[in-house]
């Protein structure tokens, strides 16, 4: 492993091997078992591409759904698992280089976990992947209009505003911080690819808003007028409950998994 590493980065996280001691929480990224070696650009790069096939998945699926079947159950499942295996390859493909964050809410989730880190991410690098995966997402709901034969920008008419999907989304976002931070702290990020494929496809069922749980893939989803929609005017309720799912997300990793940040500090 390469110590000497020019600049910090989202996606260092020394010792991740179950021999050695428990990671810190807040030293490195989520979804990256191996600290990347790629430079700033092709980080931002990945976190592009990726969000942007990310999106292209989650709209394509729910466009192709809609042309197969009439029956919401079966579309709901089928984008649900087209989701889960492109969400799980996105993260295999491309966490050695930039952490495969994909989402706002992880990327400030590491910022400030590693606020006090010289190695964690700083302000520029934050901006950078946030501006990345907000223009991928809008990126990849366009190509899968394109892809059906639909107009390039349709804004949706999906209505989202409802109470109950606003909580759905803080706890399905919530869920995911925990769950991300959760492998990092233990040193079990080589499973991440499977756990968090596993617990998106999960919560597309058992939360209300089926899980968008991603400020990015939220507003690329206004973009399309299609089963995975979501209305302009509900995207400001969305992401800010996102938001405090991100919060309450980190409240939770500190609350179960302290103990170990204390024994690493050791």
């Amino acid at each position: 492993m390469d110590e000497a590493r020019p600049e910090t980065r989202p996606g260092t996280r020394p010792g991740t091997a179950e021999a050695e001691p428990p990671p810190v929480l807040g030293r490195g990224s989520p979804l990256a078992a191996e600290p990347p070696a790629a430079p700033l650009l092709n980080r931002v790069a990945a976190e592009l591409v990726g969000t942007a096939a990310l999106v292209a998945v989650v709209v394509g699926s729910g466009i192709q759904a809609t042309e197969l079947t009439q029956d919401v159950g079966l579309q709901l499942l089928a984008n649900s698992l087209a989701t889960v295996f492109g969400l799980g390859v996105l993260i295999l493909l491309l966490g050695p280089v930039s952490g495969a964050h994909f989402n706002p809410v992880v990327t400030l989730a590491e910022w400030w976990t590693g606020r006090k880190d010289p190695k964690g991410p700083g302000p520029r690098e934050v901006a950078a992947y946030v501006l990345a995966q907000t223009v991928g997402a809008i990126g990849g709901a366009v190509l899968a209009d394109a892809m059906f034969g639909k107009a390039l920008v349709s804004w949706s008419t999906h209505d989202r505003s409802a109470g109950h999907l606003l909580l759905g989304e803080v706890v399905a976002t919530a869920g995911l911080v925990l769950l991300i931070f959760g492998l990092a702290g233990t040193g079990r990020l080589r499973f991440a690819p499977v756990a968090v494929a596993s617990y998106i496809g999960a919560a597309y069922w058992f939360t209300s808003s089926t899980s968008f749980a991603n400020p990015a893939v939220s507003i690329g989803r206004a973009f399309t007028d299609t089963f995975a929609g979501i209305a302009p005017a509900s995207l400001p309720g969305f992401v800010g409950m996102q938001l405090i799912g991100g919060v309450l997300g980190l409240l939770l990793v500190a609350l179960v998994f302290d103990h170990r940040r204390a024994a690493g500090s050791r």
